[in-house]
């Protein structure tokens, strides 16, 4: 399964981005996705997960309550909606696809990764 993650730019404090993963190849079309990131100098980290059906979701508490993940299975894309940004949100924006179904926090379970897409969030 390919992935590629687009969307990212720059953007200012409280502003929003929508960030986009499109599956190609074996799209584990009804199987976890999740999005994470890794800003310089620090260890990739979890953002959101969604579950197969996309009838389950988990965020890290850092997001909650400002970023929506959701899923089109028609489309194989999976999104990162990202309101209220701060600059602390500041990364290289991961998304990732297990074969798993349930929602999964841990980087380790996932068994593809996409490029990243770098979201710059300005002060």
């Amino acid at each position: 399964v390919q992935l590629q993650a687009s969307g990212g730019g720059l953007v200012q404090a409280g502003g929003s981005l929508r960030l986009s993963c499109a599956a190609s190849g074996r799209t584990f079309s009804s199987n976890t996705k999740g999005w994470f990131r890794q800003a310089p100098g620090t260890e990739r980290e979890f953002v959101a997960s969604i579950s197969g059906s996309g009838g389950s979701t988990d965020y890290a508490d850092s997001v909650k309550g400002r970023f929506t993940i959701s899923r089109d299975n028609a489309k194989n894309t999976v999104y990162l909606q990202m309101n209220s940004l701060k600059p602390e949100d500041t990364a290289v924006y991961y998304c990732a696809a297990s074969r798993a179904r349930t929602v999964i926090t841990s980087p380790r379970e996932y068994d593809y990764w996409g490029q990243g897409t770098l979201v710059t969030v300005s002060s």
